[in-house]
Formats: C-alpha cells, structure tokens, sequence
C-alpha cells in the first residue's frame, strides 16, 4: 500500500479547506485532508486554513504541532511507526527501535536518504496484549521480534 500524493497546489488547497470547513472540528478534519492529499501539511496552507475557519495562525499552528501525525514535509514512500508506549517499550520495543534505527541509518522521526522509507515513533497502538508492536503503511503488526522487524525493514525498501 503505497501511497501517492498529489503535488501542493493552492487552489486544491482551497478546495479542500472549503470542503470541510463547515464541519465539527474542521481544524483536525481540514488538516487531516489537507496532509491525505499532499502526504503533508504545507506551511501555506496554515494560514488558509486560520481565514477559512476565522482563527488565528497561532490557534492553526497549535493544532497542526500538537497532534504527532502531522508532517511538515511529506514521508517516504513508505512509512514504518514503531510503538514506543510503556507496554511495548517493557517487550523489548528499544531495542528493537534502536535495530530499526541502525538498519536504516536514520533516528525516529526521520525520513531514508532514498526517500523510502519514514521511521516514526508512536504512542500506542492499542496492541498492548501482543507487545511490542509496529504499522507499516496503515498495516499493524503485533508480536513484533527482530526476525518480524527485519522482513519489516526489507519490505519497506523495496
């Protein structure tokens, strides 16, 4: 499941500000538009949004920082969340971050050289029962030991 963006582009922007600025919580729902289609949160699009929603650029901002999935730039090509909650990190979860970090050559948060692949850390995914546990590309994988983390790996840089 790999996924491709369309390029920023601030009329589409636009678009999909107005699309959902009518809706409960429109601040989360645009930015969560806005990051699907561009595979990221553009800069400009903060203050588009501020206007559309009557907010200011700070309020914006605070969102779009407070929230850990939105990115400034967009993510590889493909994109590998290891669990760093309390239950996966008693698994085993740092070792097994600090295997991933080293087979890829590059720390949580950041994206390969080659564009790739992302390694992102995130804060439970709810597999606590099957720790320690990782997405690849919106797929859970629970149970997760450094054979699983490996086929991971080799998987996503393909």
């Amino acid at each position: 499941m790999t996924a491709v963006y369309e390029p920023w582009d601030e009329t589409r922007g636009a678009e999909i500000i107005a699309e959902h600025a009518k809706q409960e919580g429109a601040t989360l729902v645009i930015l969560h538009a806005l990051q699907e289609a561009f595979g990221y949160v553009p800069e400009a699009a903060i203050p588009m949004v501020a206007q559309a929603l009557n907010l200011s650029r700070a309020e914006v901002h605070g969102v779009f920082t407070f929230y850990h999935d939105f990115r400034h730039k967009p993510a590889g090509r493909h994109v590998l969340k290891l669990c760093r909650a309390e239950a996966c990190q008693a698994a085993g979860g740092d070792a097994l971050a600090a295997r991933a970090e080293a087979k890829l050559g590059v720390p949580l948060g950041k994206t390969t050289a080659d564009d790739r692949v992302t390694l992102e850390p995130i804060y439970c995914l709810g597999l606590c029962a099957t720790a320690p546990s990782a997405m690849l590309d919106g797929r859970l994988i629970g149970r997760l030991d450094e054979k699983r983390l490996d086929a991971l790996v080799a998987e996503a840089q393909r």
